[in-house]
């Protein structure tokens, strides 16, 4: 297939979105669930063909114009995409793991009725489109597009159950809060024309070597600021765990393999303004180190099966930005991928637990679900055990690529790197012993309902769970083998070669590095097995886990420091509004009105009355003309 036809990729699901959307009244269930999963699998096809053409040697990327988009003055903006080695992997990526959630879904909704089920389908397909046009966008302005895009189907998709109050809230937190990273992205983006002339990637990468570093260090970081909003670092952070409002297969979808990818997308594709920004970099490392290890300590004490996976989320993003800010952009991208795998297996399994008991998500309430959900169970097993970092599984290769990098940059990186990855194995394991080992805690209607999930949930857990063990083989490290990072070589025309971001570690460091990283996972998973499978944690939290359980108070925090003074500023403005403004309207109409009401009275009728004011007034006349005109 010829690169010409990269249109098809997210045509497709345009196309998927128009169909369920404008016909979802007439359309049966099956049948949505055919165009809406079909739509997804043919891009997720013709994505296939286009690697094909991609990964043949030689090839350095191409731009397929469609149309002009934009022309003002001399600035012109062309409807593009970009289509080279980092943008087809998350073409295979979005699509290949959209499709599994699309497959889930036709069974995990099955109980909506249809023309909500319609719309279900149409969201998730007008998501996928968006987020194909953000990483085909050739530009800036086309990446926007998608951008914006993938935020106003977040809050669809976050509020879907839009008539239960709580999870309307969560879904409008989620918008606000993802355009406050948007208003640094669109600022950074109005910097690029004033002083490049262009947003074309091409064009800005090209002459930003001639740029001041002071213009380069305040676009990268309103760039960065984007990425924060959209990839859930902090400050912006909190929408990201509230997003579980939505249906389990929209959190898989948004956590997984699309939306809260985008920032790290964005800062990999815009590599070569980041290394020519060390200061932004440094800030990229330490806000991404932070996220992990805020994020993880929260996970510890999360009792919500969904909650302690959106925190796990936050704190693996964290991770993508840590690889970033040292310069190991390969080893991020390729932490995305392995992430994409494991945590959309995790995030399905727990909906086929929450499934199975019947819409429980309290892993208290739950325990010795394996004998009944051997598939799941086995499953979420492999999620576990690859997030956790324990070879030979996925995460272990793309954890240490990271890890490996912040060693060669900072020392203290790798340190507290290590710390979280630990505390991720500590919390993934009292999650999966919670879960599945032990005697059942909940209810007996509960247990006498308990059952493996339809074939349509477990095959897409399956085909997850291979993916999470054998995706990490892409990205073997050189100290293991040598020329076999084939992702890494597969990366290299777009972003580089250098796993630690250009500072290079020796192969016995790094092996020593891997080893430790590989043996403290193993103990603490076995650890925390061990430790939670015969007596899970059922107590309210007390002391220092109480404040875990409330997330560092982090939302109460905001609440106190900037929702509340806003509230009140509004309750002030509203006061003002209705008092003093209309007040002064309202008034003058009144006035005029009393006025009317006197002068009225004037028109009595009676010519009596009337030749008595024509005297009056010639008195007056008389009177002006006497004192006044003198």
């Amino acid at each position: 297939m010829s690169i010409q036809s990269i249109w098809l990729v997210p045509a497709l699901p345009l196309i998927g979105f128009l169909i369920n959307g404008l016909f979802r009244n007439s359309l049966s269930k099956s049948l949505t669930g055919i165009i809406g999963s079909g739509t997804i699998l043919l891009s997720f096809v013709v994505s296939l063909l286009i690697f094909g053409q991609v990964r043949q040697p030689g090839f350095q990327g191409e731009v397929v114009t469609l149309f002009d988009f934009i022309t003002v003055g001399k600035l012109s903006i062309p409807f593009a995409f970009q289509v080279d080695q980092l943008s087809t992997l998350f073409l295979l990526i979005i699509t290949g793991v959209g499709f599994l959630i699309h497959l889930y879904s036709t069974s995990y909704m099955h109980e909506e009725a249809a023309p909500h089920f319609a719309r279900y389908f149409a969201y998730l397909n007008l998501f996928v489109f968006s987020m194909l046009l953000l990483v085909l966008g050739a530009n800036f302005i086309i990446l926007f597009i998608g951008w914006e895009g993938v935020g106003l189907c977040s809050y669809l998709l976050i509020g879907y159950w839009f008539k239960n109050l709580d999870y309307g809230n969560a879904a409008k937190k989620a918008f606000i809060m993802n355009r406050i990273g948007d208003l640094g992205f669109l600022i950074a983006i109005f910097l690029m024309i004033r002083q490049f002339g262009s947003v074309e990637f091409g064009e800005v990468f090209a002459h930003a070597s001639s740029a001041k570093v002071g213009v380069l260090t305040a676009i990268t970081m309103l760039l960065f600021v984007g990425a924060t909003g959209k990839s859930a670092q902090i400050p912006l952070y909190t929408w990201l765990p509230d997003a579980m409002a939505g249906p389990t297969p929209v959190s898989a979808l948004i956590h997984a393999a699309t939306m809260v990818t985008a920032g790290i997308y964005m800062i990999a594709r815009s590599h070569v303004l980041y290394d020519l920004t060390p200061v932004t970099q440094s800030v990229v490392a330490v806000i991404g180190l932070l996220t992990a290890l805020l994020a993880a300590t929260i996970a510890l004490k999360q009792n919500d099966i969904k909650k302690v996976l959106a925190y796990s989320t936050v704190s693996q993003l964290g991770y993508m930005f840590l690889g970033l800010g040292v310069g190991a952009y390969t080893g991020a991208v390729f932490h995305v991928m392995t992430h994409a795998f494991f945590k959309a297996l995790l995030f399905l399994g727990a909906g086929s637990v929450i499934h199975a008991m019947g819409g429980e998500q309290d892993m208290r309430r739950m325990g010795g679900l394996r004998k009944w959900m051997p598939v799941t169970n086995l499953t979420f097993l492999v999620g576990c055990v690859a997030i956790a970092g324990i070879p030979p599984f996925s995460g272990f290769f793309s954890k240490d690529e990271i890890l490996a990098a912040a060693y060669a940059k900072n020392p203290v990186y790798y340190g507290v790197g290590l710390f979280t990855a630990l505390l991720t194995a500590f919390y993934m394991f009292r999650l999966y012993a919670t879960t599945f080992s032990g005697g059942f805690r909940g209810t007996q209607d509960q247990e006498h309902h308990l059952h493996e999930s339809p074939s349509a949930i477990t095959i897409p857990l399956i085909v997850l769970a291979i993916l999470a063990t054998v995706a990490g083989f892409l990205g073997i490290p050189e100290a293991i083998a040598p020329d076999a990072h084939v992702l890494g070589k597969y990366l290299a025309p777009v972003i580089g070669g250098e796993a630690h971001g250009g500072v290079e570690v020796s192969k016995g460091t790094e092996l020593g590095l891997m080893a430790l990283a590989a043996v403290l996972a193993l103990v603490v998973s076995v650890w925390a097995w061990v430790r939670f499978k015969s007596r899970p944690d059922l107590a309210e939290p007390t002391g220092f886990g109480k404040v875990l359980a409330n997330k560092w108070y982090v939302d109460e925090l905001y609440n106190a420091v900037i929702v509340k003074p806003l509230d009140l500023l509004a309750q002030l403005l509203v006061f003002i509004e209705k008092n003093i403004i209309d007040g002064i309207v309202n008034g003058v109409g009144r006035l005029v009105q009393y006025g009317s009401r006197q002068l009225r009275l004037l028109q009595s009728g009676q010519v009596g009355g009337y030749v008595l004011l024509m005297v009056v007034g010639i008195l007056v006349l008389f009177l002006v003309e006497l004192f006044v005109k003198k």
